[in-house]
Parts: C-alpha cells; structure tokens; sequence
C-alpha cells in the first residue's frame, strides 16, 4: 500500500483553530516491541523495503543553480550524486565508477569539467556518458556505450530533487498534490539555501525519531519553549496518503524567554510577503518512511532520518528561505534558528533516553494514545512491508544468522 495511505483524513482547519483532537481507537493500540528498535539484521530488510522504494530528497534546485553544480546523498550502502549539465538539465547517478566501483564524488561542490574517478582517473560527461580512459591501450577492448555512468530514477517537485532506487513508488508530486495549495504562499520552489546540508548522528534508532516527529503528544512536556508560543499542532492537524500536517498557531499571550517573545512580536512585520494568517503560524509536515519538513514563515527546512547501524541514525537537513530580506527577516531568521535548535536538542535528547529504556528486560509496550495516531499508522506501513514486525520477539532465523 502506499506510505500512509490508511491515515485518515482530517478536515482542514478554519483560521483560528478549535482546540480538537482525534478520536479514540475502538480497540487499545499499542507500541512496537523494543526489538524492532535495535536488531542489526532489520537494517538491511529496512532499506529494501521501505527505504530504496520510496522518494528521497538529495537537494533543493538551487543548491545546483549552475551547470556542474552537484550534490551527493549516502543511503545504506547507496551513494548517487545529481548535477546540473551544461544545458541546465538535473541528472541524477550512482555515484560509483563503472571500473572497479570507487566513489566519484563527496558531498557538495562544482564539477567545471569531466566527473573524474580520483582512483584511475576514469572521466564522464556530466549526460553520464565516459569519456575518457586512462592507458586505454591496456585494454583488450572496451565498449565505451556500456560503460556510462547509472541513472537512478529523478523528479523535481517542491523546489526539490527527489530520488529513487528501487521499486516505482507514486511521483512526489501527485502524493503531495493535496497540500500544494497551503504551501503556494511560501514559493518554496523560489528559495535558496541559507545553510549547507548537514548531517548529525544520534544515538536512537531511525524510527524513534520518525516516531517523535510523528506525533505532538509530547510537546507540552518535552518541548517547553515551542508549547509557550504556539498551540500543540495536534489541535489542528490534516493527512492525506502518504503525508501528516500539524499546525501549530502563534499564541496571543507573549512568552516569559526573550528570545521567544521577540519571535512573537516580530514575525508579523518580518515576513510581510506572505498573507497574514501565514504569518501565525509554523507548519510541519511527516512524509513517511522518513521524511520531514518544517515551514515557517520567515524559513525552512528538510530533513531526513536514515538507519545508521543497531540503535543509531543519521539526521540529514538544510534550511532554506527567499533571497534578500529586510533586517528585520534576517532577525527573525535568527530568533528561528536559536528556537529550533533547542526544540532539535530537545528531541534528540528525548529519543536517545527512549533508546536507552527499550533496552531494559522490565519493558513491554504500552498503549498509544489517540494522539499517537499517526505514529501507530505508521507502524502499520512498516509491519505491512515487513511482517517479522508483528512478532513479539525477534524470529529464530534472525538469531540463526549470527549463530
């Protein structure tokens, strides 16, 4: 099935949201066993079924404006890398020489001539085509047609160069085709990168942090600061297939921290590009497996969450927003950032102490809430891709293999 297409939908909300939530299950859900959340052999069956089949971001268009311009993504034992060609079409590659399998290129950067293999020196065009060999006369014989670069499946949607390796998952814009009214105000496609991609490692397992982000319930207690401005966005929250949307809607009480205040106070006169109800409020929206983004009315950001090994994963992002701005945008830019770096040590800090307390002999899993909804779909996604899921302990042959 696709993503989240069991999470029902919710109406949008008016302006000024009622305070409701979802209703309660009839039957008592619960949690995923702590198993699921740490065995070394549920990476590999996560990356064929959930992770290679679905759409990954690897850049906004604007961080390869230029032709040459390139971007690099790592996921699992994958590596592709999309760049600009001369005549300003993206393309995206493995990102490994069709010689022995060196990777051709790290990161981010500008390829002004050929992609040139830094082991033999093996060139390609930036169409992916070789071009030139080295010592070619040591060959017997080479058949240069065969030996391009592999495309990997593209699409540009949202401003966005979304990839796939696997399977043929809906296109990105026809799963995102029901929020693309509310996010038309922001012109997310026009916005350039305010920061580098990055990546972070925490110690929590990928899916304790899509689970976090998945659901509002915690932000009263976990995120003190966020629950001072805003509403929890569980008071005003949409889904369609594959997507969830939370709004959570600027307070009008002015918070006790500075910093915070100030955001409040500012952001209505900061962000005069977009219509005013925009200016209230901060969006966040869960693509499943692993995708989140964040949109606020002076920013934004993406970010992702990749298996890193047993009880680890790697969070990947940027931030993102229209060129220029008065000083005062760049203000609220900086309170923005300060606000959402603490809510981002919140959460890390939260899931690792979840990953922590799973590994004690005293847990079973508890029940779920209603406002746990949307992760609970979200474990039906995972447990429909990969059914060892449902056992409450790991299967025979998993231990088997490390026997």
């Amino acid at each position: 099935m696709n993503a989240a297409s069991s999470i029902p939908a919710v109406a949008p909300a008016a302006s000024t949201p009622a305070a409701s939530t979802p209703e309660a299950p009839a039957v008592q859900r619960h949690a995923m066993p702590a198993w699921v959340y740490s065995h070394p052999d549920l990476m590999r069956l996560e990356l064929e079924r959930v992770l290679l089949p679905s759409w990954q971001i690897v850049c906004h268009v604007n961080s390869i404006a230029q032709p040459g311009d390139y971007q690099t993504f790592d996921m699992g034992p994958e590596s592709v890398l999309v760049l600009r060609d001369r005549d300003g079409t993206i393309r995206g590659f493995h990102n490994v020489c069709r010689h022995r399998g060196a990777r051709l290129l790290d990161a981010a950067g500008r390829c002004a001539g050929p992609i040139t293999c830094p082991y033999h020196g093996w060139s390609y065009r930036h169409d992916g085509s070789l071009l030139g060999v080295t010592m070619r006369e040591s060959f017997a014989e080479l058949e240069r047609g065969g030996l391009a670069l592999k495309p990997v499946r593209i699409e540009v949607a949202l401003g966005f160069v979304f990839v796939c390796l696997a399977g043929d998952p809906p296109p990105v814009a026809h799963t995102w085709a029901g929020i693309a009214e509310e996010l038309a105000p922001y012109r997310l496609e026009d916005m350039v990168p305010l920061t580098p991609i990055t990546t972070d490692v925490w110690n929590a397992d990928w899916k304790i942090a899509m689970d976090n982000y998945l659901e509002s319930y915690h932000v009263p207690v976990g995120h003190p600061g966020l629950y001072r401005m805003f509403t929890p966005d569980y008071e005003d929250q949409r889904s369609i297939p594959g997507i969830a949307r939370g709004v959570s809607w600027l307070r009008e009480q002015a918070s006790s921290r500075w910093s915070e205040r100030l955001y409040q106070g500012l952001i209505g006169r900061a962000a005069r590009h977009l219509p005013e109800r925009e200016r209230r409020c901060w969006r966040f929206y869960s693509a499943l497996p692993n995708l989140g983004i964040d949109v606020f009315p002076d920013q934004m950001d993406f970010f992702q969450l990749l298996p890193g090994g047993p009880g680890k994963c790697i969070v990947r992002g940027a931030t993102f927003g229209l060129p220029g701005g008065t000083p005062e945008l760049r203000a609220a830019r900086f309170l923005s950032n300060r606000i959402n770096q603490q809510v981002n040590n919140e959460d890390r800090w939260l899931c690792e102490r979840v990953q922590r307390g799973l590994a004690s002999s005293s847990y079973s899993p508890g029940p779920l809430s209603r406002l746990e909804g949307f992760m609970y779909e979200f474990h039906e996604m995972l447990r429909a891709r990969i059914p060892e899921l449902r056992l409450a302990q790991p299967p025979e042959r998993f231990a088997a293999a490390h026997a």
